[in-house]
C-alpha cells in the first residue's frame, strides 16, 4: 500500500470491522424509502470489499445486520434480508475470482430458510479462497456471542474436557465465531455515531477506532483509504508509554 508517510508507526492492519451506519438516514435526506438507502450501501460494501483486497488486508469484517435489527419494521427486515440475498447471488464468482472467503458470525438459524440455503452455498464455495476472509456478521450480537461461548465452555468443564481453574483468554476467544483469526486492528464507524452497538465486544478490546460523519452509500474508496492512512499515522501502545514502543 502506497498511502503511508514516512512518520506512519503501522502496517496495513491485518483486520478491518466496519458498522456500516447511516443507510435509512441518507435515504431519508433525499425523501426516499430506508430500503433505497440500504440498496445504494451495496455498492459501498463492493468497493470496499475490492480495495481492501487490493491493499492487502487479511480479514474484513462487516457490520452487516444486528440481533437488535431483528426488531425492525417487518417489511425493511423481509427487504434486508432479500438484499442479502441477493448481494451473495451476484458476488459469488467474483469472490472466487478475487480469492475472497466467505464466513458468516452471527446466528444463522434465525435468518429465512432461502438466505441460509445461498449462504451456505457461497461460504462451500469459497471455502478454499486464501486472498482474504470476509466476515459478514448476520444477526450478530456481540454479548449472544459472549453468551455462547461462556456456556460452551462451561459444558466443556463439566465434562472433564476443560479445567476451569487453568481457563485463559486463549480458551474464550478459540470459542467465539472469529476463532482463528486475528483481532481487529482498526474499527471503523460511517453515519457519526459514536458507540459500538454490542459489536465485537470482546475482540475490539484493543482496535482503534475511526468514526466519521460520512454515511455509508458515500463511504467509498477514498474514505476507506483516508480511514487507513489515520491509522497508519496512530501510536499503539497496548498499555506501554510512548518511550517504550518507540524505543527512546
Amino acid at each position: 500500500m502506497s498511502v503511508g508517510a514516512p512518520e506512519q508507526h503501522n502496517p496495513v492492519p491485518r483486520h478491518v470491522a466496519i458498522i456500516m451506519d447511516g443507510n435509512g438516514r441518507w435515504a431519508e435526506q433525499r425523501h426516499r424509502p430506508r430500503l433505497f438507502g440500504h440498496k445504494a450501501g451495496v455498492d459501498s460494501v463492493r468497493e470496499i470489499v475490492e480495495t481492501a483486497r487490493e491493499i492487502g488486508i487479511e480479514v474484513l469484517t462487516l457490520y452487516a445486520f444486528s440481533t437488535e435489527n431483528w426488531g425492525r419494521p417487518t417489511f425493511e427486515v423481509s427487504g434486508l434480508m432479500t438484499l442479502l440475498k441477493s448481494y451473495l447471488q451476484s458476488e459469488l464468482r467474483t469472490m472466487v475470482r478475487n480469492d475472497v472467503r466467505l464466513h458468516c458470525l452471527g446466528d444463522q438459524d434465525r435468518l429465512p430458510e432461502d438466505v441460509r440455503a445461498v449462504l451456505r452455498q457461497v461460504i462451500a464455495e469459497t471455502s478454499s479462497c486464501r486472498g482474504m476472509t470476509l466476515n459478514l456478521a448476520l444477526s450478530y450480537g456481540g454479548r449472544c456471542e459472549l453468551v455462547g461461548a461462556v456456556r460452551e465452555l462451561a459444558r466443556k468443564c463439566q465434562q472433564g474436557l476443560l479445567d476451569w481453574n487453568t481457563l485463559a483468554e486463549a480458551e474464550i476467544s478459540g470459542h467465539l465465531f472469529t476463532a482463528g483469526q486475528p483481532d481487529p486492528d482498526l474499527l471503523i464507524r460511517t453515519g457519526g455515531e459514536h458507540r459500538l452497538s454490542n459489536f465485537l465486544l470482546w475482540q475490539a478490546s484493543y482496535a482503534e477506532l475511526y468514526f466519521t460523519e460520512i454515511r455509508w452509500p458515500d463511504f467509498r474508496k477514498q474514505q476507506f483509504l483516508d480511514a487507513i492512512q489515520t491509522f497508519l499515522l496512530r501510536q499503539r501502545r497496548f498499555g506501554q508509554t510512548g518511550a517504550q514502543v518507540t524505543g527512546e
